[in-house]
């Protein structure tokens, strides 16, 4: 198969026959054997009604129904592990993104060489203040700490390798930071291509200020993750046991001066009750990282989702 795309929805009814269509429309021009892979992250209008309705009348089109609202991250892991697809596409389903842009991506992917390839939406139709602000300092800060050289790492018109997919476990609010789990998986071919961005047509936008906010502690939990989360100790262990060795060498101190010149008492002196939570904090520190390193190597699968129904996907 040559191309999955994988569309994440919540409460979308008005918009995917339109979308269905112009899908359809492309993937004809350019004779490509592909699936469309609907994921209902637990839609309260017709949303899934509209998807089984489309996939009678074409049966490239698949779909995943959660019982309930998981997120944006969640639809994508599941669509990912139905994918089969050569190339992975992702889009929004809400008309802002282009499927006329898909060849251009494919051919990023297969004839470039590109493991990813990221939109840009250059010139958005959001409004300036409360989305396209907040989404420019986002993106410059997530580029920088990243160290991937991204203008839009939200975009949601994205393509892939099927074998990247397959690589990575998307969760929590970290679809913001699929190019940066592609990194840590050994992905390093990352590129990015300028996209059409088309004002809203149906429906309201998703987008408010807590997801901003969530943005920037994800992006601080992935970076973490990303260097610690298989070796917790090398962080915990390390800083407990230099905490601990200070409140150590503290009452080390304590202990001469008072043996050997009887000065004062121990327990009157700040110092000592320094030392004391230093050691403390450090022994603390040691043991988090030690039942970290446990959790880390006995962890289950963190992506377990209520699912109602699908249409054509097995499993």
């Amino acid at each position: 198969m040559d191309i999955s795309i994988v569309i994440p929805l919540f409460n979308e009814d008005e918009s995917l026959p339109e979308l269905a269509a112009w899908i359809e429309r492309v993937m004809a021009a350019n004779r490509y054997s592909y699936e469309v892979i609907m994921v209902d992250d637990g839609s309260n209008d017709n949303s899934w009604q509209v998807i089984e309705d489309l996939s009678k009348k074409n049966d490239c089109i698949r779909g995943i129904k959660f019982q309930r609202n998981y997120g944006k991250s969640a639809a994508l892991n599941e669509g990912f592990k139905a994918a089969q697809g050569d190339v992975v596409i992702t889009m929004d389903a809400d008309m802002q993104d282009s499927p006329d842009e898909i060849p251009e991506l494919r051919k990023m992917i297969i004839e470039d060489g590109f493991d990813m390839v990221s939109g840009w939406k250059k010139k958005r139709y959001d409004n300036a203040l409360t989305k396209n602000l907040p989404s420019k300092l986002f993106n410059s800060t997530a580029s920088r700490v990243s160290k991937i050289k991204l203008h839009d790492f939200n975009c949601g018109l994205k393509a892939y390798k099927n074998k990247l997919v397959k690589s990575i476990e998307v969760y929590g609010e970290m679809h913001r930071y699929i190019p940066l789990l592609a990194k840590w998986a050994g992905f390093r071919k990352i590129g990015e291509k300028v996209v059409e961005h088309r004002a809203r047509k149906y429906g309201t936008t998703k987008f408010g200020w807590n997801r901003f906010v969530n943005g920037f502690l994800d992006l601080f939990s992935i970076m973490f993750m990303g260097k610690f989360g298989k070796k917790p100790m090398h962080i915990f262990g390390l800083w407990g046991s230099i905490v601990f060795f200070a409140g150590f060498c503290t009452w080390i101190y304590l202990f001469v001066e008072k043996i050997f010149f009887d000065r004062f008492s121990m327990t009157e002196r700040p110092l000592f009750y320094i030392g004391l939570i230093s050691i403390v904090v450090g022994t603390q520190l040691f043991l988090a990282g030690f039942l970290g390193e446990m959790i880390a190597r006995n962890a289950s699968d963190r992506n377990f989702y209520l699912i109602e129904k699908k249409i054509g996907i097995e499993g």
